[in-house]
């Protein structure tokens, strides 16, 4: 049977597991991928911790994952452009995993894969970077204005920062002090979270505060930078309700449609826009990609190869 990696139950890490799973069968307006790279994302950890519970229900055992690249096996009923044989790239369908041989992708959130584009690449477009160009189209920046991103570093932020400058907009970004010379080489000028008094680099950086921020750290991380906010900030963030509103702040949110993804991967294909897959971990060791993301000090992306599948790898 084909292989997956996910969890038993909503817990720890200590619920992760391999699987044996049946080949899902594409519905209608879906596509059957064999998967050849699946991206890995901190709301991974946040699906099996159960923080996603409410608008993500899920029968257990459920398949980590939600970003892929690879090869269409088959469609689903209502598929037109896209066959059997196609490379494509996109985020799976709510309750099929993306750590997995096979996975199901609603055909409006795919898109092929161009030439010049690595499956790893790939795999690492359709959450992060699809979520980064949304966000910034939520924020309607125009070239000039100031953008501060909350955790650079990650995933997002790396997209981010990089379409933000690619667009004349003068990105500052919070991250680690060993993340200072990744975040510099986005084209940001990087605050270190852990290191001085924050908010008063952040001043110096903003005398006049910022146009708009991009929270991707949540908790307490506006209310860290409330200096640099002001009536005409705009503030898209991953926190609460209840912070969002103190901050007059909108939830990010992402699209991820076709038309995106294509456009992200084109970027990519013309060496305008760099992934930065931080680390491809074989499929044998699924949990500890997933660890590494879970534990903050990944810089970009971190990528599942599932080619290579599993021998004694099981746990």
């Amino acid at each position: 049977m084909p292989l997956a990696y996910g969890f038993v139950d909503y817990g720890g890490p200590d619920v992760q597991r391999f699987l044996d799973i049946s080949v899902p069968e594409p519905e209608a307006g879906e596509v059957l991928v064999a998967v050849e790279a699946a991206g890995v994302n901190p709301v991974d950890w946040k699906v099996r911790a159960g923080m996603q519970r409410a608008f993500l229900p899920l029968r257990l055992p459920a398949v980590l994952g939600r970003e892929v690249a690879g090869t269409v096996v088959r469609t689903g009923p209502g598929i037109s452009g896209l066959a059997a044989g196609d490379r494509v790239f996109g985020s799976t369908v709510g309750g099929s995993g993306g750590y997995a041989e096979f996975a199901l992708v609603p055909a409006e959130r795919a898109a092929r894969l161009p030439d010049g584009v690595s499956v790893t690449d790939a795999a690492a477009l359709p959450i992060a970077a699809g979520t980064a160009h949304d966000g910034l189209a939520d924020l309607r920046l125009a070239a000039g204005e100031t953008l501060l991103i909350l955790g650079v570093g990650g995933g997002v932020g790396t997209v981010a920062a990089q379409l933000a400058v690619m667009s004349g907009v003068a990105v500052v970004g919070t991250a680690s002090e060993a993340k200072r010379a990744f975040a510099e080489s986005l084209g940001a000028a990087p605050v270190a979270y852990d290191r001085g008094d924050v908010a008063g680099r952040l001043k110096d950086l903003l005398p006049a505060g910022a146009d708009a921020v991009l929270d991707l750290v949540g908790g307490d991380a506006l209310h860290g930078v409330a200096g640099v906010i002001t009536a005409r900030t705009r503030v898209l963030t991953v926190a609460d309700e209840e912070t969002r509103g103190h901050f007059g702040a909108h939830p990010l949110t992402r699209v991820g449609d076709t038309a995106t993804l294509s456009a992200l991967a084109e970027l990519v294909a013309a060496g305008r826009l760099k992934p930065y897959v931080h680390r491809v971990f074989p499929f044998a060791e699924a949990g500890d990609a997933l660890a590494l993301v879970e534990s903050g000090h990944a810089s970009g992306k971190v990528v599942i190869d599932t080619t290579g599948g599993v021998t004694d790898g099981r746990r």
